[in-house]
């Protein structure tokens, strides 16, 4: 008797959490989208801080001193790098979400910021500085071409 009841109560969840499941997805469906932010701050607040971090971790600095490697030298460096990155990636969904999104380009660039974000996180989880200097390379030029057609489109 117990095992049968305790059969028919797992039953139970298992058919109130797929009920619940769909329930949510429909509702997630017609759920307005809420963003606290706007594009401006999305990318001064969060966008560049963390495009900052990735490209002061790359490359070298020549000085009366020497050479200085910016790549990390601690896990926790590197650590900081996939995290920036991870960050970037989904600013790049965040931007083509229907508060941020635009016409024109503005999609593509923003899933072009989402890729290269993606393999900035595989470079920092393999500690590859020299990918981490390329694909931050890859960044910035996906940085200019959106800020050439939306921040500054007077000047193309």
């Amino acid at each position: 008797m117990i095992g049968s009841l305790t059969r028919m109560l797992t039953g139970l969840m298992i058919y109130s959490a797929v009920l619940a499941a769909h329930g949510c997805a429909e509702e997630s469906d017609s759920a307005s989208y809420n963003s606290v932010i706007d594009s401006k701050q999305l990318m001064n607040w969060i966008v560049d801080p963390n495009a900052d971090l990735i490209w002061a971790s790359a490359g070298t600095i020549s000085t009366l001193e020497g050479v200085q490697d910016l790549a990390p030298t601690t896990q926790e460096g590197w650590d900081a790098v996939r995290n920036s990155a991870a960050t970037l990636a989904e600013a790049g969904n965040l931007l083509m979400a229907p508060y941020h999104s635009r016409e024109g380009d503005w999609n593509e660039i923003a899933l072009g910021l989402t890729n290269t974000a993606a393999l900035l996180i595989e470079a920092a989880e393999n500690k590859n500085d020299q990918q981490i200097f390329d694909y931050g390379g890859q960044l910035y030029n996906v940085c200019v071409a959106c800020h050439q057609i939306y921040l500054y489109p007077e000047e193309v």
